[in-house]
């Protein structure tokens, strides 16, 4: 009992002169000094940076997506059947078990063309 106590003494002198270190003790003024007014300062930077660089950035890049959409051709592709594509093994469960969940008449097509196409 003795050496385990003389081992703990040991242990704790160490201990007590990393502690009381310069280095420790200038960490702790500085977390210490991090709180008084720094905080308000960063949060104003950033709510600067939201209003002037981020919400223009966002709107720019909608009016960007608006004017390449208003470009763009709503035409259907042309349908090839590929073998490998539109499998039907099984039918859905719903409907008439051959369109998916999220079917879109005019984007999707089924395994004999897309709707309303007579050719």
């Amino acid at each position: 009992m003795a050496a385990l106590a003389r081992l703990s003494q040991a242990l704790r002198v160490p201990l007590r002169s990393v502690t009381r270190s310069p280095l420790n003790r200038d960490r702790r003024q500085l977390s210490a000094a991090a709180g008084h007014g720094h905080g308000e300062h960063s949060a104003k930077t950033w709510k600067i940076l939201t209003f002037v660089v981020a919400l223009p950035g966002v709107a720019v890049c909608m009016l960007n997506m608006y004017l390449k959409e208003q470009q763009h051709s709503h035409e259907q592709p042309e349908f090839i059947p590929y073998t490998h594509l539109r499998i039907r093994s099984k039918r859905f469960p719903w409907g008439d078990g051959n369109k998916s969940l999220f079917h879109n008449p005019h984007a999707n097509a089924l395994p004999d063309g897309y709707e309303g196409h007579d050719e």
